[in-house]
């Protein structure tokens, strides 16, 4: 029972791997993010492939994730009710604005994008599924600034601060910093600290009761507008996450 619950807990830790990798992974890739040996790798991919979780191209020798995968956070988001009341909500802050619209979640020390409905001009660089980091985005810094007290400081202690652009932000003092800042206004913004070309500006989802559920943004290339033309966006942006506030259900 012991072994056959340590290899699930490794096909799982394979299977998270996975989805960081937007275009697949080799095997090798994997072994070593994960600090498996090539052949144990190598049999959780294969396992997950024969199941459905995991796609290979062969030509490529690439692992991805699988349909069933899909399938199964279609099925989640159905369930907890983000897909049906998310989703209008978004085509309407989307339609008012002119700007691609994000929802995420926090999700460990990153946050998962739910869903998005992009603008009519461009297409945003996440998708549902995608796990971006805190430390570089307006959905990240909004999520980690109103998050619990405990998991604030936590994350604010132990994330990782790797860049990913010039302006990302690598002082632990200048993220806490700017996590205060963004609590007092209520709102996050970044510009190109998370991708090149791209501002972003996002404000929280929060209960009647002041918990977080999720964190709402409006995300633009700097040669439509920059973050300050997107801060002109913050009242209807704020009235789709008082919205989004009473639809969505709250997390376990």
């Amino acid at each position: 029972m012991t072994d056959r619950t340590g290899t699930v807990g490794k096909a799982l830790g394979v299977l998270t791997l996975l989805g960081e990798y937007p275009r697949g992974a080799i095997a090798g890739q994997i072994a070593e993010a994960a600090g498996y040996p090539f052949s144990t790798a190598y049999r959780l991919l294969n396992t997950l492939v024969d199941a459905g979780f995991a796609t290979y191209d062969p030509q490529e020798k690439r692992y991805g994730l699988g349909l069933r995968i899909y399938q199964l956070g279609q099925k989640v988001a159905h369930q907890r009710g983000f897909e049906g009341a998310a989703v209008p909500v978004l085509q309407q802050l989307t339609d008012l604005t002119g700007e691609s619209s994000i929802l995420a979640v926090l999700d460990g020390d990153r946050f998962l994008t739910v869903h998005k409905v992009d603008g009519p001009q461009f297409r945003t660089t996440t998708d549902p599924g995608d796990r971006g980091p805190l430390h570089t985005s307006s959905l990240g810094k909004a999520l980690l600034a109103f998050a619990d007290p405990a998991t604030r400081e936590h994350l604010l202690e132990t994330v990782d601060l790797t860049p990913r652009t010039e302006h990302s932000v690598t002082d632990r003092d200048e993220l806490r910093h700017q996590i205060e800042q963004v609590h007092r206004q209520g709102w996050a913004g970044q510009s190109e600290e998370n991708d090149i070309g791209m501002a972003a500006v996002a404000v929280p989802v929060l209960s009647p009761s002041n918990r977080l559920i999720a964190a709402v943004s409006l995300a633009a290339p700097v040669f439509r507008t920059d973050l300050r033309g997107l801060q002109d966006h913050l009242p209807e942006l704020r009235r789709a996450a008082a919205t989004l506030a009473l639809e969505l259900p709250l997390r376990p």
